[in-house]
């Protein structure tokens, strides 16, 4: 059996949460004390691909990254990289898809904190920096870890948006899901039924996870 489905999909999901997890808070942090207006605004624009079927994401991406394309045809030219139908093309689909999972989950874990705790923070003399990485940050820990494993679960998962940029290449740009499309159209149901209950395992394992993160908050509340 051919594991490299599940170490690119692993390669992939764990990149992507990496990106998703930094762009995440800073954009959490950020929208979290606009106006309500603006607010608004760009809640819809940062979900939006949450909302999208995944195909069209992928439509979106092959129109921004495609070698025929101005900024795909630069970066072809200028540095000899590719950045559709590769392994990597999958990682700009998922932290588009993911973006919105740890965006929203910050997000709510910010406006939840207690605005005083940061006020009393300024009063003695700590920077804005300091209380948002050693105070703000920890607070809210339960929110932005619950964000990260949905995220990574999201980015693990995703299929429709990646087998537009990546396509399916065994040994090269196979995932676990477009590996499994591609075992149920060639009628090898029994290897694609491998990998489903593979897929199963992990998806337990990650909502597991989060909902023992989520009981840890409740409890850290009760605390208080």
């Amino acid at each position: 059996m051919d594991w490299y489905p599940l170490i690119n999909s692993l390669r992939i999901a764990a990149i992507s949460c990496v990106i998703v997890f930094f762009a995440g808070i800073f954009a959490a942090c950020a929208v979290a004390g606009l106006p309500r207006l603006i607010k608004g605004v760009l809640d819809v624009i940062l979900t939006l691909p949450m909302v999208l079927p995944p195909t069209v994401v992928g439509y979106f991406l092959l129109r921004l990254l495609g070698p025929n394309r101005r900024l795909g045809a630069w970066i072809l030219s200028a540095f000899d990289l590719r950045l559709t139908m590769v392994w990597y093309s999958a990682v700009f689909a998922s932290v588009v898809v993911a973006f919105p999972l740890m965006y929203r989950t910050a997000r709510g874990a910010f406006e939840a904190f207690d605005s005083t705790i940061h006020d009393s923070a300024l009063t003695l003399g700590l920077s804005n920096s300091y209380i948002f990485w050693r105070i703000q940050i920890p607070c809210c820990k339960q929110g932005i870890l619950a964000g990260t494993v949905l995220a990574f679960a999201r980015a693990l998962g995703e299929y429709g948006a990646t087998s537009m940029i990546a396509g399916y290449t065994p040994g090269r740009t196979a995932t676990i899901s477009t590996t499994v499309y591609q075992l149920w159209r060639t009628d090898n149901e029994r290897l694609a039924f491998y990998w489903v209950m593979i897929n199963v395992a992990i998806s337990f394992a990650v909502l597991m996870t989060v909902n023992m993160l989520e009981r840890s908050q409740k409890t850290s509340k009760k605390e208080r």
